[in-house]
């Protein structure tokens, strides 16, 4: 889960689709001088969001993926630079977390991350990822007049730390409708109320603060979170994490008609103001 030396923070393929995928947290990759600082329970890093990249594979073509290849404990880049909390007053991790979902610390004593420590992670991963980001955002609304940023997420199922019960299969966030026209959030509502999968909208998850910052739909920035519950394609929500290609495969289905619908949605409100622009 280690490397022996840093590789590039960030990834990105370069696609024609008006559908952007970020994903900040399938990373695993952890500097070694960072990994040591880990206790026991922080090198298991835990909360990875999983194969997450190989369950969204091609599944829609042109899609333009952004994607950290650092671990969330190096730092989270779905978190605000500044350390600001999502979830005011309710459980959650920060910027760079000092435990893992569960609330059990993760770092060694007296090697937790200080001020200057994490500004040079912000330096050299969260603002890397964000500028690749920023950059292909921009591309791609200026190429199609449109962009929807859907962001790639997944979590284990029970949570008793961040929420109660067993959390839906697909959890879709907006931020309670403020980021996505309520066109584009309803093209991925709809596509999963038709799946069979259990879904929510704006629930638990409404949107990390990649979401919040990036969408603005009156400048033809839409973004989307998806939350995913890890059951739905892992053989288990424990090490090692392994993908099941049963599951998968279903799930990849479901996915494929959210994202198809997602774009179709943008295509037409892309070609409706160029038509409008015309007159």
């Amino acid at each position: 889960m280690t490397e022996e030396s840093e590789a590039e923070p960030v990834v990105v393929l370069k696609g024609e689709s008006p559908v952007v995928l970020g994903m900040p947290h399938v990373g695993t990759r952890v500097p070694p001088e960072i990994f040591r600082r880990l206790n026991a329970e922080g090198q298991v890093l835990r909360d990875a969001d999983w194969r997450v990249d190989r369950l969204y594979e091609s599944l829609l073509p042109g899609a333009t993926t952004v994607r950290a290849t650092f671990h969330r404990y190096v730092i989270d880049a779905n978190r605000d630079p500044s350390g600001a909390s999502l979830y005011p007053g309710r459980n959650t991790t920060g910027l760079i977390p000092a435990t893992n979902f569960d609330g059990a610390p993760i770092w060694r004593l007296g090697e937790e991350p200080d001020a200057p420590e994490t500004a040079r992670r912000l330096k050299r991963y969260h603002a890397a990822y964000h500028r690749a980001l920023s950059a292909e955002i921009a591309r791609v609304r200026a190429e199609r007049g449109i962009v929807v940023l859907y962001d790639c997420h997944s979590i284990r199922s029970r949570i008793p730390h961040l929420f109660d019960g067993l959390l839906p299969d697909l959890n879709i966030g907006t931020n309670d409708g403020r980021t996505a026209a309520p066109e584009i959030e309803a093209a991925a509502r709809d596509a999963a109320a038709a799946s069979g999968y259990s879904h929510v909208v704006n629930g638990r998850f409404k949107g990390g603060w990649t979401t919040r910052h990036y969408g603005a739909p009156e400048a033809g920035v839409h973004a989307i979170q998806m939350e995913l519950a890890q059951r739905r394609y892992l053989a288990s929500e424990e090490p090692p994490f392994d993908y099941d290609e049963e599951r998968a495969g279903r799930l990849r289905e479901t996915l494929r008609n959210i994202l198809v619908a997602i774009e179709e949605v943008a295509l037409r409100i892309s070609a409706g103001g160029q038509r409008r622009g015309a007159r």
